[in-house]
Formats: structure tokens, sequence, C-alpha cells
């Protein structure tokens, strides 16, 4: 992938990430999978560090549990991450009306 379109797929992701995280708590394998659904192919090695970003950053929270004898860790959203949506979801409506 070219380096300016990764980079705006990237934020798309991030998007996609807060979306799914307002409304349930997401864990990395599983979005993934969404991700794949929607024919971005994203590895774990990619995932990880813009879900620990966006918990550094305070747009997501974390929490560990333990699944069938395995720690996972979901990830949900947090109020500054709810603003950021929002804010985007505005932004992506007007270019969408723009374009």
């Amino acid at each position: 992938m070219q380096d300016p379109i990764r980079k705006i797929f990237l934020a798309f992701i991030q998007i996609h990430i807060l979306h799914h995280a307002e409304k349930s708590p997401i864990y990395g394998s599983w979005m993934i999978d969404e991700l794949k659904h929607h024919g971005y192919s994203i590895s774990s090695g990619t995932l990880y560090p813009i879900l620990h970003n966006m918990e550094k950053t305070k747009l997501l929270t974390s929490q560990k549990k333990t699944i069938n004898g395995k720690i996972r860790k979901y990830y949900s959203i947090t109020q500054e991450g709810k603003n950021t949506l929002k804010q985007a979801k505005n932004k992506i409506n007007e270019l969408q009306a723009e374009i």
C-alpha cells in the first residue's frame, strides 16, 4: 500500500475501532476479523500498536479478562474517544456530502 493511502486507511481503521468500541468492548483478533469483513487486510503487528496508541492517547481503555484459560485484553471507548468519534462522524458526513 502506498504511504499516503496507508495513512488515510489507518485513520479509517481508528474510526472503525472507535465505532465498535462504543457499541461494546472489543478485542484484537475480533477487530482483525471485523476489518477483514470490510476489505482491510491488517495484521496483529499493525493493529495492536494502533490499539495501544489509542489507549495511550486516552481514546480507549483496556481491561484484561481470562477466557478459556487465556488472558484477553478488551478495549472500551472513553469519553474522549466518544467525543473524537462524534467529531470524526461530523467531518465524514460533511466530506461525503461535498464529494
